[in-house]
């Protein structure tokens, strides 16, 4: 019985879990982006609708009743599972679609948004991913989750216009509950089912005050706070802006959008691998935050040159991938083993605040400053961010390690063992595979130690 590196492949059942809750993640915010580029424009034929702050408030209170419900739907999932968390608030989701497709009235749509925000699944579906991924590949399942968002956004700017102009906002509204409802049949035939409740090691007490206490969680969720103002806030002005200086209808905006995305993705590639392999993580996360402080002096100073509001989107979208694939990378790093779905419910609740903050701001600043201050705003609350980044620490280097048992203990007991032995970051134990997979600083941890510990919780098992 001896320990080996990890395979750098998923196992079957890594890579089912994280496709099935990508998929998920996908079909939600496909019905969410649908409404993003369009309803700025139709909102001038609803009661109420020419009032740009009231615009902003419903593009915004999603995000407010989602922030208000992420951690509290987090911890249900922790007591009650996942899957059931998951699924209701995909049902509040579907009801809220659907309640906001009956209506022609600004407040009332605004009421159907906040129940869309109401279904607060994001925590639940993140801590689900780590439930069933080991951490040197807990950042792989994020990715695949951060790119069908960003897929399904691109998808989202070709199809809303056309959407639009057959369906109308009624028929968007309902295509999204129809979404909500297929992500349910992901949840209930696809998805692995969640693995038992692993006890934490002994002092190991995770908590919502020690990870609001820790300085970088604390960085980090006000990085993702700001970037999601800033996206929220822009899309306040940019389609007007598109019709505005470039004359371009509002079926022909995914002609900017889909290409913009697209190269992003191609642009986010590198940067990863230059934060990941190359050991460059702070250089390019500060690289970026400075790329977006200027992007935004762009458009304040570009908004009437309709060719420099392209490229500038080119380039927010480039840099608002990268953060965004390193942000929720970050945070597992940095948050306490025991402590990833508090952590991950805190993430989430500041980033979806960022969306109300942002509508709201986006909407009120435009109506009594005019556009310019949207973007000065924007570039205030990034150079923020990035004063304070320029203090967190670099991750600790980790590599895995995977060790076949020759008989498999009681799961809770051993882990509580592992995870209590120096230089030991994480471990999972699977029963179903006979394996027990453990991250660990190279440097600090003691492999005769893990394998004593593993020798005596076998001990007796036949």
């Amino acid at each position: 019985m001896q320990f080996s590196s990890s395979s750098g492949r998923m196992s079957p059942l890594e890579l089912r879990a994280s496709v099935a809750l990508a998929g998920i993640f996908a079909l939600r915010m496909l019905g969410l982006f649908l409404i993003l580029p369009v309803f700025a424009i139709h909102a001038a034929h609803l009661k109420g609708g020419d009032d740009q702050t009231l615009v902003g408030i419903a593009l915004g209170t999603y995000g407010l009743t989602q922030a208000l419900l992420q951690i509290p739907f987090g911890m249900a999932s922790d007591r009650l599972g996942r899957k059931p968390v998951i699924v209701f608030g995909l049902l509040l989701f579907a009801a809220g679609s659907f309640f906001a497709a009956t209506t022609d009235d600004m407040w009332l749509t605004i009421i159907g948004r906040s129940l869309q925000g109401a279904g607060a699944i994001s925590s639940a579906v993140a801590a689900f991913a780590a439930d069933l991924t080991r951490e040197e590949h807990r950042t792989k399942a994020m990715g695949m989750i951060g790119a069908s968002i960003g897929l399904v956004f691109a998808l989202s700017m070709v199809l809303a216009p056309a959407l639009y102009q057959s369906v109308g906002m009624s028929g968007i509204f309902s295509l999204t509950g129809i979404l909500a409802l297929a992500a349910i049949w992901v949840v209930i035939s696809v998805v692995p089912p969640q693995p038992p409740v692993v006890a934490v090691a002994p002092g190991d007490k995770p908590g919502l005050v020690s990870v609001l206490r820790n300085p970088e969680l604390l960085r980090l969720n006000f990085g993702i706070f700001a970037l999601h103002i800033v996206l929220m806030a822009i899309f306040v002005i940019i389609p007007l802006a598109l019709v505005r200086v470039g004359g371009l209808p509002i079926s022909e905006h995914w002609k900017v959008y889909l290409p913009a995305v697209l190269v992003s993705f191609a642009l986010m590639m590198p940067g990863i691998r230059l934060m990941e392999k190359k050991g460059w993580m702070k250089l390019v996360f500060l690289g970026c935050i400075g790329a977006m402080a200027l992007i935004q002096v762009g458009f304040w100073l570009g908004m009437a040159h309709f060719y420099l509001l392209v490229f500038l989107l080119f380039g927010f979208f480039a840099v608002f991938n990268i953060l965004e694939a390193a942000l929720p990378s970050l945070i597992s790093r940095f948050a306490p083993p025991a402590a990833k779905g508090t952590a991950i419910g805190v993430y989430n609740t500041t980033q979806t605040l960022g969306l109300f903050v942002g509508g709201i701001a986006g909407g009120w600043l435009a109506q009594n400053f005019g556009e310019s201050a949207v973007f000065v705003f924007g570039f205030a609350i990034i150079a923020l961010w990035g004063l304070g980044a320029v203090f967190m620490a670099v991750p600790q280097a980790v590599s895995g390690r995977r060790l076949v048992l020759d008989a498999v203990p009681d799961p809770v007991a051993l882990r509580a063992q592992l995870l209590a032995l120096a230089g030991v970051r994480d471990a999972i134990v699977s029963v179903e595979e006979g394996v027990a997979y453990l991250t660990v600083n190279p440097d600090v941890w003691d492999e005769r130690a893990a394998l004593n510990a593993v020798k005596g919780a076998s001990a007796g098992v036949s």
